[in-house]
């Protein structure tokens, strides 16, 4: 059974001095460095969150410069194509004119010799025709 006596009192106050003991030398301190760890565990955060939008800011910008590089070097090849191009066909042109130049000369020179051929079987018509009925008739036709 439970008396109350002078040691129960003592065991009383003995508890109550142990309590603030305690408080004063553990509990405390130990509050108070969980308090600071989550101090500066949000003030990490923060930051986290501060260079992650730092991050993204600077991502938006190099995505944003490449494609204005990419479209620039876009126009240039089309502008350097595009000069391709009619460098391209001015070249052709000349070309052209110059075979077509080369086409009529060569033609004229063709038609030249056709006549000149023409003429000269004409000339010779008669004496071929005399040469070829002499062949087939075995004999000579001059009379």
């Amino acid at each position: 059974m439970i008396s109350i006596d002078v040691t129960m009192l003592m065991h009383m106050i003995n508890m109550v001095v142990l309590m603030f003991v305690l408080n004063a030398i553990l509990y405390k301190p130990v509050l108070g460095i969980l308090e600071k760890r989550a101090q500066k565990i949000e003030s990490l955060n923060g930051d986290v969150a501060q260079f992650e939008q730092d991050a993204r800011q600077r991502q938006a910008e190099l995505d944003k410069k490449m494609r204005e590089a990419s479209n620039k070097a876009k126009k240039a090849l089309d502008g350097a194509r595009a000069q391709a191009q009619a460098a391209g066909a001015e070249k052709l042109a000349v070309i052209r004119k110059e075979t077509d130049g080369v086409k009529e000369k060569q033609l004229a020179d063709l038609k030249a010799q056709v006549e000149i051929a023409r003429k000269d079987l004409q000339l010779n018509t008669a004496g071929f025709a005399q040469a070829m009925a002499g062949k087939i008739l075995g004999r000579s036709l001059d009379a």
